[in-house]
């Protein structure tokens, strides 16, 4: 039997994203367990003019590698859900899916300031702490929340915080 790896996922939509969340998670589940996910939220376009964004966390655990999970599983589902990658790195987007935290390790420093990615993970793994800050991820959630607009959208994700993966 294979190690299985647990990564912190970060999904974030802003074309149709109460509908590709929901099938961003059924199609990760076909790769792997998800254990934990949080509620969606939603923020304002960062970077360029767009549509709000609806983002999520998801706990994951497969027997992939980070750089098998990204090839393998998380670049085969944004690809199935329309994904298109332009020179615009802003551009509105149906799904995009990045590793935050594989197996205990912070996979890069750009989320840990980032209130869309930072206050749903807060809610799925609340006591790790922010590479850059030290802070628990309770806390940098509660600080940027003071700055930045996002709003619980529980609706989206419901469906799934009563199944049996929810920890």
């Amino acid at each position: 039997m294979s190690e299985l790896h647990l990564a912190y996922l970060s999904l974030g939509s802003n074309i149709q994203p109460e509908a590709n969340l929901v099938r961003a998670v059924d199609l990760l589940s076909q790769y792997g367990k998800i254990q934990r996910i949080s509620n969606a939220w939603e923020s304002m376009s960062v970077g360029a003019e767009g549509p709000n964004y609806l983002n999520a966390c998801v706990l994951f655990a497969s027997a992939h590698c980070s750089t098998e999970l990204k090839s393998q599983v998380l670049l085969p589902i944004e690809l199935q859900l329309g994904r298109q990658r332009t020179r615009d790195r802003f551009a509105p987007r149906t799904m995009d899916i990045d590793i935050v935290v594989f197996d205990g390790i912070a996979c890069d420093e750009k989320y840990w300031e980032q209130a869309f990615v930072v206050i749903p993970l807060a809610e799925i793994h609340p006591t790790y702490k922010n590479p850059l800050t030290g802070e628990t991820l309770v806390e940098t959630a509660t600080r940027l929340r003071r700055n930045v607009w996002l709003e619980a959208r529980r609706e989206v994700l419901s469906r799934y915080h009563n199944s049996p993966f929810k920890a």
